[in-house]
């Protein structure tokens, strides 16, 4: 039998720590075996949990040196690094050929062991860039919900640990045991789109008190009209090739881009307040087309504009249109 040590850190998270133990202990074979035997396993008998209450658990660090598969659920921010002990226990299973999985911030973990050196990894979203700039020698991928470089493994951030863990069950045993684990889990077995789509895109920047602010909130103004390079240079009197290089000294980024980004804006925000077509969408936040909208929607946001409104619409009836 499979097995499956769960490393219980100080102030884990308890989503984090329940769903990969749910999921594989709810596993079973097409005959009724259990597929996998899951423990949870600690540097000591008592773990504070996040959310003020205290764990107790009755396997140690040994356990790691045992199982199958090891995941690092995360930890609320405010705890204590992990200890020298728990990273050369990592290490060590890593070395023996464990898999090791983690889920959310839990990768912070791995990376600190040095176990994502040189690797893709993923962790939630909000902590990506965090996780890029503590360890310059991590790819990090913030739009994923989960990646896999084979023995090492990381999920993005709550639900993306069943994500992971169906992923994984599928290549230990196949699609039709993952399947039924995950209509025990209510949730489909893949999941379109990725983390970006959760990601919250933000109004492009506008500089207070800069000499483009005026041009900037005028750009989103006529989201829907068609805006040139050289129209916003001559509105800023400014040849193109100025205009481009003050626009991305003040802005962090080019004219286009900006105005890319405040367009996609501009349909999250149609899509989850509105019953509008997508071909009217397309049109009010100044897209060429509606197969121009679709294609830089799915290139930003990581899903469809479709699959985006049934996701986040506001209202509890379905949307009238569908692309």
């Amino acid at each position: 039998m499979h097995s499956v040590a769960i490393l219980v850190l100080d102030r884990v998270v308890p989503f984090d720590m329940a769903a990969p133990q749910q999921t594989f202990a709810w596993t079973h074979m097409p005959d009724g075996r259990p597929a996998y035997r899951v423990r949870l396993c600690a540097e000591t008998p008592e773990v504070r949990a996040d959310g003020g209450f205290t764990l107790r658990i009755d396997q140690g660090l040994e356990a790691l040196a045992e199982a199958d598969t090891v995941i690092v659920p995360g930890c609320s921010p405010d705890a204590a690094p992990p200890s020298a002990r728990v990273l050369a226990a990592l290490r060590r299973a890593a070395e023996s050929g464990t898999r090791i999985a983690s889920v959310c911030v839990g990768a912070f973990v791995l990376a600190e062991a040095g176990l994502l050196d040189g690797l893709r990894a993923t962790t939630h979203w909000v902590a990506a860039g965090e996780l890029a700039r503590r360890f310059p020698h991590v790819e990090v991928e913030p739009d994923v919900l989960y990646v896999d470089n084979g023995q090492i493994l990381t999920s993005a951030g709550a639900a993306a640990a069943l994500d992971l863990c169906l992923h994984m069950i599928r290549r230990d045993l196949g699609s039709a045991v993952a399947a039924n684990i995950a209509r025990m889990s209510v949730m489909p077995l893949e999941r379109e789109g990725g983390q970006a789509q959760f990601i919250v895109h933000e109004h492009p920047p506008v500089p207070r008190g800069s000499a483009f602010e005026p041009l900037l909130e005028w750009i989103e103004d006529h989201l829907a009209h068609e805006v040139t390079l050289g129209a916003l240079a001559a509105r800023a009197g400014m040849s193109e090739r100025t205009f481009s290089r003050r626009f991305r000294e003040q802005t962090g980024t080019t004219p286009l881009q900006w105005l890319l980004r405040a367009r996609v804006r501009r349909a999250q925000y149609l899509l989850e307040n509105t019953d509008h077509s997508v071909e009217r969408i397309a049109r009010q936040a100044g897209f060429g087309s509606p197969t121009a909208f679709r294609e830089r929607f799915r290139k930003v946001v990581g899903t469809t504009p479709y699959a985006y409104r049934t996701a986040f619409h506001g209202k509890t009836n379905a949307p009238a249109a569908r692309p």
